[in-house]
């Protein structure tokens, strides 16, 4: 049986704190699972630098080497037959996986590494150089999002394969279909930078609905909290913080949303797209690089169009509920053939398992 060895540099998917990165790291070691193969988590070494740092990149480079030599011992005995690693980027390197897979001799995987060149020379200098060395190393890379692929193919060496892999849920079915009759639901965690960004978009665009018993749920929680509540207050009790909640707090608040409204600024992806449209919601959202790959085919408008665009689609919908039910029951489809448990899994296993043999 093959025996993975799992890392995941930008957070561990026994972190503490949500978010989509640990979600997508245990939707993979799930599908690795329903594959048949087996899996260690090597490490939980977080090797993020937010900052650009040198202090900080230089104190996790020695963590790392320190804990690469124990790994390479233990993988002498642990049987790993290859290495996998998600999400290696400029900020968040992958330091151990080259280093130890070379030593031990075995295949060196990636899913969603991206190169950023543009990066060398800069604050994240030495960590850009890391993550392009870690991207060179790999056998294999596994991409998300198209945006991504082309990146990556552009710069792999010769015997790279760069492979496409869906965003896909840990989950072989769908949930059961809510009544769609509720509140707008918004899902993202309250941190400042891009999901502030997409907070303020939505404040722009309530203030632009012309549906006048409108309402929504915003789930999440994080360091931005004040400032989200300040952008919100005007609004009253339309809008209802509710903070983080649990995975059966969630499946009632999707259960029960009329739509799923996230710009999406800058999102890599965004799981909670593939999470509401599989609850059967249509999602308002800008067409942008990554959100797409998540998508059902649709009309969504660009950030270019702004708040204005959102707005006539979320009060398109709002009033039409054959038509809201329609775009949902579409994005439900659209999650039942693309991006579930058992696809993600053929497409992933059986390339760890021929590489392993």
């Amino acid at each position: 049986m093959t025996r993975v060895a799992f890392y995941a540099p930008m957070k561990a998917p026994t972190h503490p704190v949500p978010s989509g990165d640990r979600t997508m790291a245990r939707a993979i070691l799930a599908a690795l699972e329903h594959g048949g193969l087996t899996w260690d988590l090597v490490s939980t070494l977080q090797t993020r630098d937010k900052a650009g740092d040198k202090a900080v990149q230089d104190r996790l480079f020695a963590a790392a080497t320190a804990e690469a030599q124990g790994l390479m011992e233990r993988g002498r005995t642990a049987g790993w037959a290859v290495w996998l690693t998600y999400h290696c980027y400029y900020k968040a390197p992958d330091l151990l996986g080259p280093a130890v897979s070379a030593a031990l001799g075995i295949p060196y995987v990636q899913i969603e590494a991206t190169r950023a060149r543009k990066r060398l020379g800069g604050p994240w200098d030495a960590f850009s150089k890391a993550a392009e060395a870690a991207c060179d190393a790999a056998d294999v890379i596994f991409h998300l999002t198209a945006r991504d692929g082309e990146a990556l193919r552009a710069y792999a060496p010769p015997d790279q394969r760069v492979l496409p892999l869906r965003p896909f849920l840990a989950r072989s079915d769908l949930p059961p279909l809510g009544s769609r009759t509720g509140p707008m639901l918004s899902v993202g965690m309250l941190r400042h930078g891009d999901k502030l960004a997409s907070y303020e978009v939505i404040a722009d665009t309530l203030e632009l609905l012309q549906t006048p018993d409108w309402q929504l749920v915003i789930a999440g929680d994080g360091p931005a909290l004040a400032a989200i509540a300040s952008i919100m207050q005007p609004f009253g009790d339309r809008v209802q913080m509710r903070g983080a909640l649990g995975p059966a707090e969630m499946r009632s608040v999707y259960s029960a949303a009329s739509l799923l409204f996230w710009p999406g600024v800058n999102e890599a992806f965004g799981m909670t797209y593939l999470e509401a449209q599989a609850a059967g919601l249509p999602v308002v959202a800008q067409d942008r690089p990554g959100v797409r790959d998540v998508l059902a085919p649709g009309s969504y408008p660009t950030p270019d169009e702004g708040p204005t665009a959102l707005a006539a689609a979320i009060d398109r919908l709002l009033a039409d509920s054959q038509a809201r039910e329609a775009a949902g029951d579409d994005a439900r489809a659209h999650v039942a053939t693309h991006h579930l448990l058992p696809s993600a899994s053929d497409t992933l296993c059986s390339t760890l398992a021929d590489l392993s043999a």
